[in-house]
């Protein structure tokens, strides 16, 4: 891992046991938007953190196995150990580093999403109902609220007759 990159994890490990202080102290919750700012921020580094510390540990098994490598009948256990914390270890620093990106400010913004029929009659409201499906059940998988603000309701060819 780059010095960098550990350097700001370490600072991130720092901040979390900050703010676990300042959580849990009797003034967090007096000031109720400091308490929300404080928890969102938590919310954000706890997963980061526990995941950098998952990397350090990783990282104490592979001392611990070369360690190991001294004695000849632990030797293709410890050798074992060593390549499957080599592996846990790249896994590891490829998804701290994805997490360590910056986040789009607008991510925990609402959205307002139009879809509408175009020219193609019955086959595009067709694809228009296929899409609003597609898109309401992403938003159900992901747990986020669909409110329709309004809706035109489809009719087929065989109710005007």
């Amino acid at each position: 891992m780059k010095p960098s990159i550990a350097a700001k994890l370490e600072q991130l490990r720092r901040r979390l046991a900050e703010l676990d202080g300042l959580l849990a102290s009797e003034a967090a919750t007096r000031d109720m938007d400091s308490f929300r700012r404080l928890s969102r921020e938590h919310a954000e580094l706890a997963p980061i953190v526990d995941l950098y510390n998952r990397y350090r540990g990783t990282e104490r098994d592979i001392a611990g196995a070369r360690e190991m490598l001294a004695d000849a009948e632990m030797r293709a256990l410890a050798e074992s150990e060593i390549e499957q914390g080599a592996a846990r270890l790249a896994e590891l620093e490829a998804e701290l580093q994805k997490l360590l990106l910056p986040r789009d400010p607008n991510d925990e913004r609402n959205i307002f999403l139009e879809i509408r029929a175009g020219t193609g009659g019955e086959e595009s409201a067709l694809f228009a109902g296929d899409l609003f499906r597609m898109y309401s059940r992403y938003a159900e998988r992901k747990r986020w609220t669909v409110e329709i603000i309004s809706e035109s309701p489809r009719i087929s060819a065989a109710t005007r007759r």
